[in-house]
């Protein structure tokens, strides 16, 4: 079972999803950008796995420019590996885990812990 992070392109801060402003959300090739910057991706039909250094993340190709992209991550170091990409395209992380946009700033407050207590109790 991953842990599902959501990236985000918006011109606007967002704080809360409640407070989202679909107007100002961006279309974006994140699946070009994720295989730039990652050296090990595996390939199965349209899905895609980045295998990096103690992680992996689990993401499908999308067909044309998305503005929100679901990522499935397997192991917390992924989520610094995306903060990275995040601050250098100006995107934003929404972490299922914690119900909470994650703070780029102090990436280790995220839901993580929640999701590991989660899957204990299945």
């Amino acid at each position: 079972m991953s842990w599902d992070i959501v990236l985000i392109c918006s011109t606007q801060r967002i704080n809360d999803l409640e407070e989202l402003d679909e107007t100002k959300l961006v279309p974006t090739d994140f699946c070009t950008v994720l295989e730039h910057h990652f050296e090990q991706i595996i390939q199965d039909g349209n899905h895609r796995e980045i295998r990096g250094k103690n992680f992996t993340i689990g993401y499908f190709l999308d067909e044309e420019k998305v503005s929100i992209k679901i990522l499935n991550l397997h192991v917390e170091n992924g989520l610094y590996e995306l903060v990275v990409l995040a601050r250098e395209y100006q995107w934003q992380l929404f972490d299922t885990g914690l119900g909470q946009m994650i703070d780029l700033d102090n990436p280790s407050k995220n839901g993580y812990a929640n999701f590991k207590n989660y899957l204990k109790q299945i």
